[in-house]
């Protein structure tokens, strides 16, 4: 078989900014919306929870198309699947900047969640595949890191051009384009699969039984779980923040609420700095102290001082996205074969968390305010803690 890409070669360096160009679309494209619901509630006259529905959709739609993306990578290879998907979600955001009422913008944001489907799970079994194993951690802390300057970008350029336009549509249209070129970048730039072997035609109950002999396997059951309270926690934290941050005593405006978004330049160091870190002490002893970075953090923001909130917020992406590098390697790397559905599976539980979460923490903010939010995340991140210290996790590397 071909050898994998190794550091330091040329077609490494291209898959290294191919796969942090798709990282980065991926995160712009998706987020791009949260800064923006409390113009939703203002526009559609919907509440703080339906209103996080712009978001869940998304999440949601990638969360039930996942598997069977994950058995189309297997079978059909990864980047035609993943070249694909980038430009149907850039067409389907163009789509939300022209959406004419509430539901409509939800079907929109529910497809763009179905095309993005395509990328994550398969961009993570591309890497476990051609990537050198000993440098698998540092590359998916990358691509992770495009990740955070993605949702990053999304957020900070989605308020602050709703702020300069005076409108939310040309905000969604520009950051749109955006994806656009990032996609072609990543088309221009990743080396085709060298080490992708197509899986086996089968029906559907081989895959069903692939599947669930993956939940066999020691360790992964306890991944997937990592992934899900991380990533609701996490997009359930900032779906809230915008709407305490834009009331009294703060009433920031749109574009000072997505300069928040700038903690996410926290994350990119990070989970690059935690991929490696895993690699050489383990990764159970590493993601310990990424959640506990994250309930640390969580916890600064309590108080009703700027001083602490942001501090606070870039504890919290810091942890995550370090956290979410190495439980995502984790999960491509456990088993030799059908790594694109394990990677699927994943991904969804990872997607599936925000899906449910998120409009619960608008709910409880509008019952309870910023305690009412907090104690339902630190809640999932306390649990994600006991995770990894009780569970197998614990000492896998």
């Amino acid at each position: 078989m071909t050898d994998y890409l190794r550091r330091g070669t040329p077609a490494f360096r291209r898959a290294s900014i191919a796969l942090f160009a798709c990282g980065f679309a991926t995160f712009a494209l998706l987020y791009c919306v949260q800064p923006l619901l409390p113009e939703f509630t203002s526009e559609f006259g919907v509440s703080p929870a339906a209103s996080s529905l712009a978001v869940s959709a998304a999440t949601l739609g990638v969360a039930v198309s996942l598997i069977v993306v994950g058995v189309l990578s297997d079978r059909l290879g990864r980047k035609p699947l993943m070249a694909l998907s980038q430009l149907l979600v850039v067409a389907c955001t163009l789509g939300v900047a022209f959406a004419p009422s509430w539901n409509a913008l939800l079907v929109l944001r529910f497809a763009s969640g179905v095309a993005l489907s395509g990328v994550p799970a398969v961009a993570m079994a591309y890497l476990a595949e051609e990537i050198e194993p000993e440098s698998l951690g540092a590359v998916m802390g990358l691509y992770i890191a495009g990740n955070a300057m993605g949702g990053m970008a999304g957020r900070l350029l989605s308020g602050i051009l709703a702020d300069v336009t005076g409108s939310w549509r040309w905000a969604v249209g520009i950051i749109g384009v955006i994806g656009l070129v990032a996609a072609l970048v990543f088309i221009r730039f990743l080396p085709p699969s060298r080490r992708f072997e197509p899986a086996p035609s089968g029906r559907v109950m081989h895959h069903v039984r692939s599947i669930r002999a993956l939940f066999r396997e020691s360790t992964l059951p306890w991944i997937f779980a990592c992934g899900f309270l991380l990533m609701g926690g996490f997009v359930a934290l900032f779906n809230v923040v915008a709407y305490r941050l834009t009331a009294a005593p703060f009433n920031l405006s749109n574009g000072m609420v997505g300069a928040i978004s700038l903690v996410y330049l926290v994350g990119a160091p990070v989970s690059a700095a935690f991929g490696g870190l895993s690699d050489k002490y383990g990764r159970g002893r590493i993601l310990a102290v990424a959640v506990t970075m994250m309930l640390a953090g969580l916890l600064l923001t309590l108080p009703d001082t700027l001083f602490l909130i942001v501090p606070g917020l870039a504890m919290v992406t810091g942890g995550f996205f370090g956290a979410h590098a190495m439980a995502s390697a984790w999960a491509g790397s456990r088993v030799p074969t059908a790594r694109g559905q394990a990677a699927s599976v994943y991904l969804f539980f990872y997607y599936l968390g925000p899906g449910l979460f998120g409009a619960l923490a608008g709910r409880l903010w509008t019952l309870h305010g910023w305690w009412g939010a907090v104690g339902l995340i630190g809640g999932m991140q306390l649990l994600l803690l006991v995770i990894v210290m009780v569970s197998p996790l614990r000492k896998a590397g």
